[in-house]
């Protein structure tokens, strides 16, 4: 969720495309043509208010490569210059402006070593070459400039990297699991030593993971959020300490039941806002936004969000407001909480598309990405006064030229146990004619706790809503109850209950487009990705109604599940409890206790570096359904974890998802697609 997980895949060059042979044109939209869309993220601005920095990573797709390369923009905000500030073929990320606005830091790997450590480089705004300040053994992940702009504080994992390659070659290189190399926080003086060097002190050491760091404005102190490890199953025991930059001596704050994470300084230093899930400690989230003392004292709660998953953007300028964002529905909204617990504000006033990664300076100028269905995402800027918004770039200006995009609308239904309206975003054919009935793609997304947004619809993804609109395809991507955006009832409404009336809700939104004279009864499809591999999993286990499916890294056995992936928590909070304490609650939730029901041809895909969904769920049903009769592919791709990673993978996950669908229709004979990986018979 945007922390979003929200989860994505790529591949290019090896395949014929399957769009060509079922009569769909090159000039339109198809998975390979989507790689040229742009990713844009972290936009920041300068102490002024007079330009904004942003990242643009492009698909890099070469004989030898296949990884995004992420370059540093900077835009005025009177919208008369926009240019690359970064170059080379090392990715440059996490642009941050100097309190003073003489300088721009950020995070890059460039160096002569190939797989050079990522360090921290800062350069003049006024030109000239960037220069790394740091040699950190590993890569630095986060960082923050003092207020009086004469240090930087950052946080990078403790290394072992001399003593794992001697034990690399004296061939005793075990690994211990569950060991884990924690985080620590650094800071840097700005100012060289006798020696030329930029003076380094560590803050913090001990047997915590640090994960997110804010300075006091006096440029004094570093608060900071930790947790017991860097596992993401540790999340709930994140905790927020207070660190002096010169002493070092450390001071425990929001210590109470719950995590708590994302400290943010108010401008007087007064307060400490934070994020915390006041003692819920459960996946389907519960949180809500706390100030807290700098020194330490009492915790007061502010005004509960409507989804109550906040993510906090920073302080108002006269310190009466704590700016937040979330999902909201389909699209998202920014919200400001009075930090004396009043009723809170929504900023925002458009009711479609997706406001993401607010960032505010102290003059209270707010910059965004903004998105809908059918726009692509560019950088927006605001005043907290009135956001009023205006867009600043045009980022995607070559890749939309000549381009139709078919449209997105949002459909409600009620459940069939009546309980819940539900909301499902559908996109049509390209060149729909009414009246005429099409193929329907039912995707399901992850989580269960995920949500589909009024993202665009263009953008590169291993489902590329655009080529499947292009193929003549309508595309249902519903939020069953379970999904975030709808608020904290609802994302605990699948308690105990997956693949029951979630199911029932994913139906009920097919046969609504039936209804409605769009969706052709005998030609629906289906697929999801992790949690949407689940449903993929169930749904075949309870109704023959799909011509075929495709599992993304499917959850198929709960308790093989639950002992191997690495979110211990996730399914006792669930489930309410273990598996050995209540094994016919997850066996009856499970696909495979289920198997023998599956008829439909299922195309299931996994990444081999997958630790939260391990590929032996895959495995697990693909071999099933060999030994039952049931036609089958699984393909699976290197170094990939859950969301894939490599753009030449991605692509072809889109264009198998297209080839295994039109062929099992028999919109076409399917093509002969290479391989990445194909799973042979009697092998894994």
């Amino acid at each position: 969720m945007q922390k979003q997980l929200l989860l994505y895949l790529l591949f290019g060059g090896l395949v014929s495309s399957a769009i060509a042979q079922s009569g769909g044109t090159q000039s339109g939209w198809t998975p390979a043509s989507m790689m040229a869309y742009k990713r844009v993220s972290t936009p920041t601005l300068s102490p002024d208010g007079k330009l904004v920095a942003y990242v643009v990573a492009t698909a890099r797709m070469d004989a030898e490569n296949s990884d995004f390369l992420s370059q540093i923009y900077v835009t005025s905000t009177d919208g008369k210059t926009n240019y690359q500030y970064t170059f080379g073929d090392k990715s440059c990320t996490e642009p941050q402006f100097s309190p003073d606005g003489q300088f721009l830091a950020f995070i890059s790997g460039r160096g002569k070593d190939k797989d050079a450590k990522k360090q921290l480089f800062v350069m003049r705004l006024t030109g000239g070459e960037a220069e790394p300040v740091t040699a950190a053994k590993n890569n630095i992940t986060t960082y923050a400039w003092s207020p009086d702009s004469k240090r930087i504080a950052y946080i990078v994992t403790d290394s072992r990297a001399v003593l794992e390659e001697k034990d690399r070659k004296e061939k005793k290189d075990w690994d211990v699991v569950d060991q884990f190399q924690n985080a620590h926080l650094y800071a840097l003086t700005l100012t060289k030593n006798a020696k030329g060097d930029y003076p380094i002190k560590q803050l913090t050491k001990g047997a915590f993971h640090i994960t997110g760091l804010d300075w006091s404005p006096n440029s004094k102190t570093v608060a900071f959020a930790q947790q017991n490890s860097p596992s993401v199953n540790d999340w709930s025991s994140s905790k927020i300490a207070t660190v002096s930059a010169d002493s070092g001596a450390v001071q425990s704050l929001a210590i109470d039941k719950g995590s708590a994470s994302q400290p943010i300084y108010s401008h007087d230093g007064r307060f400490i806002a934070y994020v915390a899930d006041v003692g819920q400690n459960s996946w389907m989230y519960r949180k809500n936004v706390c100030l807290i003392p700098a020194a330490g004292g009492p915790v007061k709660r502010l005004a509960s969000t409507p989804d109550e998953q906040p993510v906090l953007a920073g302080w108002s300028p006269d310190d009466k407001m704590v700016i937040v964002s979330e999902a909201l529905h389909t699209g998202s909204a920014i919200y400001s909480l009075p930090s004396d617990g009043s009723t809170l504000k929504k900023m925002t006033s458009l009711t479609q598309g997706v406001y993401a990664s607010p960032t505010i300076n102290n003059r209270g100028d707010v910059a965004f990405l903004y998105q809908t269905t059918e726009t692509p995402v560019d950088v927006y800027v605001a005043s907290l006064s009135s956001m009023a918004a205006r867009k600043l770039t045009d980022i995607h200006a070559e890749y939309m030229a000549g381009k139709k995009v078919a449209k997105t609308d949002v459909l409600t239904w009620k459940s069939k146990d009546g309980k819940y309206d539900i909301d499902g975003l559908l996109t049509y054919p390209m060149n729909y004619q009414a009246g005429k009935k099409y193929p329907l793609i039912l995707n399901v997304h992850g989580g269960p706790a995920g949500v589909f947004a009024q993202t665009y619809t263009g953008a590169s993804s291993p489902y590329p809503v655009q080529a499947f609109a292009q193929e003549g395809y309508f595309v249902l991507r519903p939020n069953p109850r379970g999904s975030s955006g709808y608020g904290a009832e609802f994302r605990r409404a699948n308690y105990r209950d997956w693949g029951n009336n979630d199911y029932d809700d994913l139906m009920v939104g097919v046969d609504k487009t039936i209804q409605m004279g769009l969706a052709h009864p005998d030609s629906l499809v289906e697929t999801g990705w992790s949690y949407g591999g689940y449903m993929t999993s169930t749904i075949i286990t309870k109704t023959n109604r799909f011509k075929a499916v495709m599992a993304g890294a499917p959850v198929t056995n709960l308790m093989s599940f639950n002992g191997t992936a690495d979110i211990a928590d996730f399914l006792p909070s669930y489930f309410g409890g273990e598996f050995w304490d209540d094994p016919k609650v997850y066996a009856d939730h499970s696909p495979m206790f289920a198997i023998k029901n599956v008829k439909t041809p299922t195309l299931i895909i996994h990444g081999l570096s997958d630790d939260r969904v391990p590929p032996e769920q895959g495995y697990q049903l693909h071999r099933a359904l060999q030994r039952l009769g049931v036609k089958t592919k699984m393909v699976t791709y290197p170094r990939q974890p859950h969301g894939f990673v490599e753009p030449k993978f991605i692509q072809d996950v889109g264009e198998r998802v297209i080839d295994w669908f039109d062929s099992n229709l028999g919109r076409h004979t399917a093509t002969s697609i290479q391989a990445v990986s194909v799973l042979p018979e009697g092998k894994r």
